[in-house]
């Protein structure tokens, strides 16, 4: 049994990156439907670091321009979304890494983000819990932190009866169409693929790779970190490609907790959390935070991102089944790179001016990987 959506979009999956995207869309005067299956993503997982990355310049144009949107819709958004313009200091212990500050400025200033250099002195009063011996950090202004459940909650309430939200398991897509678990078909214009993980059932000949990663959050200490603090080495944690692999990252919450990562670990679908893993996590984060042993932790929990093999997402038209859409793959800058993410699948949509290079992003540069592996399944 088949039947059309009461909607112009339908969107599957309502995590950051989806309900940004039906927001996006109903402003334009688009009717939504946003289906989800409630089995929880990356979105309440994660720790809502708006930063602006520069690990090659599509993903460094893709998140300053998603964090210059975040801070246009500052004002608007209520305090449960717990925004707070904090900034990130990209900390140094050496002179080797005193170098890599200066080389990640110059590339950041080429795209217009605002930093200045910390003093070894000057870090100490901005952050006296960390060590003494650090040789500075590079304060990126215009960072911030997000709790994106309660985000997605304001995002999905914009915009009236344009959006709705259904709790359905999609079992199976083909193009413009969809089906439920009941076995009922829904046809709509355009289809998105927006869920993350689960993505990869549906469309499992698209090139994603899950990325296990713990969290651990402490108990209430005011004012003990004020700004976000991230080593200088995580980005090569992040983009690993094998193993596993942990880096500092310590976020300071609104109530006064510090929320620590991070991990990163390939080829395990496995929820629990893995003391090993975690406690080499906790032994990084207390290299640099030296009283953390004293502090009390009051909750330790897994997630799972989602990365494409260059490490940027999936953004545009399916090449081989038209009306079928794709927003995935954004691995750690889901939250980051939402508000941008979602401009351009709307530009595309609707035959507006892209505001970035879309090239980048597009899922056609995939798709001889997508052919051999449906010939190689078939």
């Amino acid at each position: 049994m088949a039947r059309t959506a009461a909607a112009d979009v339908v969107i599957v999956g309502a995590g950051i990156i989806g309900a940004m995207c039906a927001y996006e869309l109903a402003a334009r005067g688009l009717c939504v439907r946003v289906i989800d299956n409630r089995s929880g993503g990356a979105t309440g997982a994660g720790m809502g670091h708006l930063v602006a990355m520069d690990d090659n310049p599509a993903e460094l144009a893709l998140s300053h321009y998603s964090i210059g949107l975040w801070n246009a819709l500052r004002e608007r958004l209520p305090e449960a979304c717990a925004y707070r313009n904090c900034g990130t200091l990209w900390l140094a212990a050496n002179d080797d890494e005193c170098a890599l500050a200066e080389a990640k400025q110059a590339r950041l200033a080429e795209h217009g983000v605002q930093s200045n250099w910390v003093s070894a002195s000057s870090l100490r009063q901005l952050e006296p819990m960390l060590r003494s011996d650090l040789a500075g950090a590079l304060k990126v202004i215009d960072d911030g932190i997000l709790y994106a459940p309660a985000a997605v909650r304001w995002l999905l309430a914009q915009h009236g009866s344009r959006i709705t939200v259904q709790e359905e398991e999609v079992i199976r897509v083909e193009g413009n169409r969809l089906c439920l678990s009941d076995g009922l078909w829904m046809t709509a214009p355009a289809i998105l693929l927006a869920n993350g993980l689960d993505a990869c059932r549906l469309l499992p000949e698209v090139p994603l790779r899950p990325k296990k990663g713990h969290l651990l959050i402490t108990d209430r200490y005011p004012a003990c970190v004020t700004h976000q603090l991230v080593e200088l080495g995580y980005a090569a944690s992040a983009h690993a490609s094998d193993g596993t692999s942990v880096a500092f990252n310590v976020q300071p919450r609104p109530t006064g907790q510090l929320l620590i990562g991070s991990s990163r670990q390939f080829d395990t679908l496995d929820k629990r959390v893995e003391f090993d893993v975690l406690g080499r996590m906790l032994t990084r984060a207390q290299h640099y935070l030296p009283g953390l042993g004293e502090l009390n932790a009051i909750r330790s929990w897994t997630g799972f991102r989602v990365a494409t093999p260059d490490g940027l997402p999936l953004l545009g038209q399916y090449p081989d089944q038209p009306g079928l859409w794709l927003a995935l793959g954004h691995e750690g800058l889901g939250v980051t790179t939402a508000p941008a993410s979602a401009r351009m699948i709307a530009a595309q949509l609707l035959g507006e001016a892209i505001p970035l290079d879309s090239t980048p992003f597009r899922p056609e540069r995939f798709a001889n990987a997508a052919s051999t592996t449906r010939e190689a399944t078939a």
